[in-house]
């Protein structure tokens, strides 16, 4: 790795992708960009990002690869369809992705083998405004001379950096976020409706919680939303919620732990997306206690 300031290259510039480029781009670093949609591009390269047309490219200019991506096959496809062949041990990839653990670990013994190519696993959490405002956590897994690296660049966008051991171990703990969050999410839209059965002005409840034990970043973003029934824009989706409880489900069995608590939440997720709302925020969960379908 360079002693010059490396030049970043992000690929997945989505909900969380793109405020994170730009924060990146207004620390000073220069950022290749590629993503699968490129009319997604605009809003980055119109402040500074520079648009590959190929991962390949991206890759072969970059001291340092960011991924950003949906899912688990859709880093699997990007790592072999451009940073297999292109990467090299002077280079680093970061994937801040919400990925599964084994297939980090298998894609990062396959990156090291054919390159020597380093390997970071960082998931995120915070959602768009976090990730807006810089306040992300962080949860890495990987060498320590790697999180080291990633805890300097990636310092735009977290208030807080965990290692948490080795590469995939970022990974688990986010599955371990996700859990806390999604079952989180379920109970406050319970609470909600009935709350607004029972006659209670629901639209104060957050305030009224404000501070107590039952208190949390998810009831005070997805509570006004709730009970205002707004739910545009979109923050965050189902179809995000419902992957990572998928993971945490395989996780669970892989490790002959007992998750009823999230195996549930994954089935009332899954109920609620099977009736159109995957790419909807999860403050329509609401809908799953209430007649409005």
């Amino acid at each position: 790795m360079s002693e010059k300031k490396p030049v970043l290259g992000f690929i997945g510039i989505g909900l969380m992708g793109q405020p994170m480029t730009l924060r990146l781009l207004d620390a000073g670093f220069s950022v290749n960009v590629w993503n699968r949609s490129a009319e997604k591009l605009k809003p980055v390269t119109d402040a500074g990002a520079f648009a590959s047309p190929t991962i390949a490219e991206l890759v072969r200019k970059s001291d340092v690869v960011l991924l950003c991506l949906a899912d688990t096959a859709v880093v699997e496809a990007v790592v072999h369809n451009g940073i297999l062949e292109h990467g090299s041990a002077d280079k680093l990839l970061i994937d801040l992705s919400s990925s599964h653990p084994e297939t980090t670990r298998q894609l990062a013994a396959l990156l090291y083998e054919r390159c020597g190519m380093g390997w970071v696993d960082a998931p995120v959490s915070g959602g768009v405004s976090g990730a807006e405002q810089g306040s992300l956590a962080i949860m890495a897994g990987g060498a320590a001379e790697h999180i080291a690296i990633a805890r300097s660049l990636l310092a735009p966008l977290y208030k807080q950096l965990t290692h948490m051991g080795d590469v995939g171990s970022g990974q688990v703990t986010k599955i371990c976020n996700q859990m806390i969050v999604s079952c989180n999410v379920l109970v406050i839209a319970e609470m909600m409706a009935l709350a607004k059965r029972a006659g209670v002005d629901a639209g104060q409840i957050p305030a009224a919680l404000a501070g107590g034990f039952a208190d949390s970043r998810p009831l005070q973003i997805t509570g006004p939303e709730m009970a205002g029934e707004n739910f545009e824009p979109v923050k965050w989706r189902v179809k995000t919620l419902l992957k990572d409880l998928h993971m945490a489900v395989d996780l669970s069995v892989r490790q002959g732990s007992a998750i009823p608590m999230s195996g549930l939440a994954a089935q009332l997720l899954q109920l609620h997306g099977s009736h159109g709302y995957l790419e909807h925020d999860p403050a329509t969960l609401i809908k799953l206690f209430t007649k409005q379908r």
